[in-house]
């Protein structure tokens, strides 16, 4: 049995409405890690633009609560996530997009946390050999959407539109998925996970955070970017969390790292726009377009008036 209704439980709407009526809504999802001490500990990562784009000192997590005949309801309670002052109680990786933040969860909601282990390291993601063309998951809440009322996320899927998929590499990859404002932070993941959860039964394994998406000028590409795992996984451990291996160093830039990085600026959930890498190309060949045209029109001027 693959145990993809464990993310799901785990998956939370987050919420921010500004007293000019504006909301920001994102996704959230909940992990269950020990404390340096060794308490039980729930933290709720979300994508860092998510927690920052909220400028109010607390935020609705959309929690679901179950009741004794099946049914579900929509419970959202506050969360704390700035001082009085306005300084943020969460961890951030802010260059790869990632926080975490420890929380007080309902009793039912808090074991429905998932253990630290689905999150794919980067040892777990090379020897499943992720490549392109192959399908991923992500839970999420696109435009704020749930799947019902009772605030369940809407699971839809995409594929690996980059190569090689591996955090030595690159902290992000690319999936061939339409992103929209409330997806950032949502799990993606893959199925059957990279390593059985016990004999007979498979466990999904979490390879990333869908982050943001690619724009180039005003265009949207229908492309997402997923942070890795491993990077997650380091900031709960920067948190206070249960151990996990530091996240590999960026490689150093490159023109073909640094041309991707012109593509995946950081986009909060109204998607800011990127660069245009095309308009210098454009104005030159527009440019060498209007010469040519001139060149001809001089030539069919000189063999007019030969005849």
């Amino acid at each position: 049995m693959i145990a993809t209704p464990d993310l799901i439980g785990a998956t939370v709407r987050l919420e921010q409405s500004a007293p000019s009526g504006q909301q920001t809504i994102g996704t959230g999802f909940l992990i269950s890690a020990r404390g340096a001490d060794g308490s039980p500990q729930t933290i709720l990562v979300t994508a860092n633009h998510v927690f920052v784009d909220m400028k109010g000192p607390k935020a609705e997590v959309g929690y679901r609560i179950a009741g004794s005949d099946g049914s579900w309801r929509f419970a959202p309670r506050p969360l704390r996530i700035r001082t009085e002052a306005g300084a943020p109680l969460w961890t951030a990786d802010g260059a790869h997009d990632v926080a975490a933040i420890r929380i007080e969860a309902p009793p039912r909601f808090a074991r429905a946390a998932i253990p630290m282990n689905y999150l794919a390291s980067g040892a777990g993601v090379a020897r499943q050999a992720l490549s392109p063309g192959e399908e991923l998951f992500v839970l999420g809440y696109p435009e704020g959407l749930a799947a019902n009322a009772a605030g369940f996320p809407i699971l839809r899927s995409g594929r690996i539109a980059s190569y090689p998929v591996s955090p030595a590499l690159s902290a992000t990859f690319l999936l061939d998925f339409a992103v929209f404002p409330g997806n950032s932070g949502g799990p993606v993941f893959s199925l059957p996970g990279l390593q059985p959860a016990a004999a007979g039964e498979a466990r999904p394994a979490i390879v990333g955070m869908l982050t943001r998406q690619v724009e180039v000028g005003q265009e949207r590409l229908e492309i997402g970017i997923v942070t890795h795992a491993e990077y997650i996984a380091g900031t709960i451990q920067r948190l206070g969390g249960a151990p996990a291996p530091a996240p590999a160093a960026d490689p150093p830039a490159g023109p073909l790292q640094t041309a991707a990085a012109a593509l995946q600026r950081p986009a909060p959930p109204a998607c800011r726009p990127g660069p245009d890498p095309l308009g210098a190309l454009g104005q030159a060949f527009a440019a060498a377009l209007h010469a040519l045209g001139q060149v001809l029109q001089s030539a069919w001027l000189a063999l007019r008036q030969a005849t």
